[in-house]
C-alpha cells in the first residue's frame, strides 16, 4: 500500500534501506537559494537525493509568470527516472520549514500521475530531535521508468481565479501570511496584497505545535468552516508563487476534501498584468 499524504519518522525510518521507497531533500531558503544544498552536503537522511526549488522544481521566471512556474513535465519527468522514481516505488518528501518547500514536489509527482508520494510529518527537524540516522553520502542514481501524464484539472488560470473573484464560482484560499495578504507587509513582491474576494488560509494554520499536521478531524473541521459547504472541488488554492499553497492541497487531502486545485503562477504571476484587480486589508 503506497501513502499518498504522509508518512512518519517511524516508518520511513523502517524502510530507510527499502529498494522501493526513494526519498528526497527539499530544502530551500528563498533569500539564500543554495544553503538548502550546503545543508544537505554537510548532512541528509540516508538515501536522499537533493532538489532544489529553483533549478529542478521550476521553470525559468518570465515577465508574465510567476517567480516558480512549473517546469516543462516531460523535462521534470526525465529527472525523476533519473533520480529512480517508478511506477511502483513509494516516494518520499522532506524539507526544515514545516512541509513549505517540499509539498511543491508531493503536489507535482501527484500532478504527473504519481500516486504514491508522501510528505514526512515533522520533516528534517524531527527526525533529528528523534537523533534518527544522518549521512553525508550521495547516493548512487538508480535510473527506473515513470508515468508523464499530467493532470491538467489539478490546475486554475489566472483566468479562473479572475473569474472567482468576480462571480464566486469558486473559493480563492490564499497561503501568505496574513500581513503579506492585507498588503501591510511584503517583503518579496513588487506589489502588495491579494486578489479580491480570497480568503487567508495561512499554511501555518494546518500544523501541531510540534511540527506535524494536526489530525484529519481537526483539519476537516478547519476547512469545512472555510468551504460553508461548497465542494472540495470549487476551491483554488495560491501563495507567492504557487509553494507553500500545495501545503493547503496537501491539508484537504489529509482531512478527506480531496480535489481543489493550485493556481501555480499565485500572486507573482497574478501581478505582472496591471489589469487584474488587487484588494488590500482583511
Amino acid at each position: 500500500m503506497f501513502s499518498s499524504t504522509l508518512v512518519s519518522t517511524e516508518d520511513l525510518a523502517a524502510h530507510l534501506h527499502d529498494p522501493n521507497w526513494v526519498v528526497f531533500d527539499c530544502r530551500f531558503t528563498l533569500s539564500d537559494p543554495e544553503s538548502g544544498r550546503q545543508a544537505y552536503d554537510k548532512t541528509h537522511i540516508p538515501n536522499a537525493r537533493y532538489v532544489n526549488l529553483d533549478q529542478d522544481l521550476s521553470a525559468p521566471m518570465g515577465e508574465a509568470t510567476g517567480r516558480h512556474p512549473l517546469p516543462d513535465p516531460r523535462t521534470l519527468t526525465e529527472k525523476l527516472c533519473a533520480w529512480g522514481v517508478g511506477v511502483n516505488k513509494q516516494v518520499v518528501v522532506y524539507d526544515d520549514s514545516y512541509g513549505s518547500i517540499a509539498c511543491r514536489m508531493w503536489w507535482m509527482l501527484r500532478w504527473l500521475g504519481h500516486p504514491g508520494v508522501a510528505l514526512l510529518d515533522g520533516g528534517f527537524p524531527k527526525w533529528t530531535r528523534e537523533k534518527r540516522p544522518l549521512e553525508a553520502t550521495v547516493p548512487e542514481p538508480r535510473k527506473a521508468a515513470c508515468a508523464c501524464l499530467p493532470e491538467a484539472t489539478q490546475i486554475a488560470t489566472a483566468e479562473d481565479v479572475l473569474r472567482a473573484s468576480r462571480t464566486g464560482d469558486a473559493l480563492i484560499l490564499d497561503a501568505r501570511s496574513d500581513r503579506r495578504f492585507s498588503g501591510e507587509y511584503e517583503p518579496v513582491d513588487p506589489v502588495a496584497g491579494h486578489v479580491p474576494g480570497a480568503i487567508n488560509m495561512q499554511f501555518e494554520d494546518n500544523l501541531d505545535v510540534d511540527g506535524t499536521f494536526l489530525p484529519p478531524e481537526a483539519l476537516r473541521e478547519n476547512y469545512q468552516a472555510l468551504l460553508n459547504g461548497r465542494p472540495a472541488w470549487q476551491v483554488i488554492h495560491m501563495c507567492g508563487s504557487g509553494v507553500t499553497a500545495c501545503h493547503n492541497v496537501l491539508a484537504m487531502e489529509i482531512a478527506g476534501l480531496p480535489g481543489s486545485r493550485l493556481y501555480p503562477g499565485s500572486w507573482s504571476e497574478w501581478i505582472t498584468d496591471p489589469s487584474r484587480p488587487v484588494a488590500t486589508g482583511e
